[in-house]
This record gives C-alpha cells, sequence and structure tokens, in this order.
C-alpha cells in the first residue's frame, strides 16, 4: 500500500430519488467527487443505501444509474477495491454487481484493521437496542424463499411496488436529521457496547442521514457519514486522523 494514498467512506446516495431528474443531477455530482479522489483513493467503501432500490431479477436490473456503474467499473479496472455494504433500501444485491464491477459485497458489520487502526464498518439498520419492528421486517426481505417469491414478479411490478415501499420508508429522511444526543442514538449505545468487549478506534455507519463525528473516550469515534440527498459528505482516512468532509463539487 502506497503511504500517500487514502481510504474514502461514503453512505446514502439513495440513486434513483425522488425522481429520475433529481437522482441523475446528484449522480453527475457523486460522479465528479469519484474522479476528484481516484488518484488519491488506496479504497473506497461504500457504507449501504448507496441506491433507493436495487433488486437483482434473473435476466434483469433497475435501469439507470450507469455513470456512477461506469466509474465503479474504472476504480476496479485501476485496481482500487471498492467495499460495498448493503442497506436496507439495497439489500438485494446479489452476484450482477461484483461481477460487473468489482464490489467486494459485505452483509454483516466488519471489523477490519486499516492503516494500523482498527474500524468497525456497517450500514447500521438493525444495529443497538430497540427497533423490533424493522429488525422483523429486515428478517423477511433476507430471507431467501421472500426473495425467490419477489423475484416471481415481473419485473414492472416488483420494481413499482418495491419504489412505492422505499418511498414511505424514506419520508422519514425528507428534511436533514440531527443528532438526537448520546441516549437517543441507537448506533451510539451499538458502539459503548461493543467497547465494553474491545477496543476499535473508529465506529463508522450510514443509516442515519445525519453527519457527525462524536468521541466516545480519548481514543474512540463514533461516526456517521450523513448523506448524498442534503449534506454531501464523507469520510477519508489518511492513516493518522479521519476526517468528516463536505463536496461542494
Amino acid at each position: 500500500m502506497e503511504e500517500d494514498k487514502k481510504i474514502y467512506f461514503a453512505s446514502d446516495f439513495h440513486l434513483g430519488a425522488p425522481n429520475h431528474d433529481k437522482s441523475l443531477e446528484r449522480e453527475r455530482l457523486l460522479v465528479r467527487w469519484l474522479d476528484d479522489i481516484m488518484p488519491h483513493a488506496e479504497a473506497l467503501y461504500l457504507l449501504g443505501d448507496v441506491f433507493d432500490f436495487w433488486f437483482e431479477y434473473r435476466k434483469a436490473v433497475p435501469k439507470g444509474f450507469v455513470r456512477f456503474l461506469g466509474k465503479m467499473a474504472e476504480f476496479y479496472d485501476r485496481g482500487i477495491p471498492v467495499h460495498f455494504f448493503t442497506g436496507n433500501h439495497d439489500l438485494w444485491i446479489f452476484d450482477y454487481l461484483p461481477r460487473e464491477v468489482g464490489f467486494i459485497i459485505h452483509r454483516e458489520p466488519y471489523d477490519v484493521n486499516l492503516k494500523g487502526r482498527r474500524f468497525y464498518l456497517a450500514h447500521g439498520d438493525g444495529l443497538g437496542p430497540g427497533d423490533g419492528h424493522f429488525k422483523l421486517l429486515k428478517g423477511v426481505f433476507t430471507n431467501p424463499v421472500a426473495q425467490w417469491l419477489f423475484g416471481r414478479l415481473h419485473p414492472n411490478l416488483g420494481i413499482s411496488l418495491a419504489h412505492k415501499w422505499s418511498l414511505s420508508s424514506r419520508n422519514v429522511h425528507e428534511t436533514p436529521d440531527d443528532f438526537r444526543g448520546e441516549e437517543k442514538e441507537m448506533l451510539v449505545q451499538h458502539a459503548r457496547n461493543m467497547l465494553e468487549e474491545e477496543h476499535y478506534d473508529f465506529f463508522i455507519f450510514g443509516h442515519r442521514h445525519v453527519a457527525v463525528d462524536y468521541p466516545l473516550d480519548e481514543k474512540s469515534r463514533y461516526i456517521n457519514l450523513g448523506d448524498w440527498m442534503h449534506h454531501y459528505t464523507y469520510g477519508v482516512f489518511d492513516g493518522n486522523d479521519f476526517q468528516l468532509k463536505k463536496y461542494s463539487g
């Protein structure tokens, strides 16, 4: 690994939402950011909800996203690994994107040492105390039988139904969120519970659509990456420090 290279983190692009024109505008901005970081990137971690909805039928995938996917193929062709964490909106990633653009797929939290520091990485959905309804729903959506049954729907019907569900699920994020304080942030509580067992330098999550860098103690930090619907924020780690930055294009 080259010492001057950096590791980048981003999440919650929600490509496809709320409509084609707005999504395309955001996709173009995203591709400009990817062009900017590509010469400096050792690796890229996408921590979930990259797509507002995704399902791979045997012979079909959702339309669109060609600029983004083409740029991801370029990262792969240049030997820059892209780690893709499935989120609650795009958990139905199977083998198409790994095969076509080289995504390294993570479906569970990922414990990894990067440049000598220990990271705990996850989208964040279903982690921490509470939210039993969502955890039950996620269990249904990750069930192979449920996935098989959905795959029996014609793509025109299946994708239309999924977009309606995705819209209702995302309404909570129509306006930028704020950090609610440690006692109300389930992911902060999850990080604290993890720290009781062993040390991590950084806990990095998406999902909450809030950009925050929060100290857990003198050596550990909780970071939520924000989103690209309101914040246009991302994380970068140079081997010494982690910074949360905003991209203006």
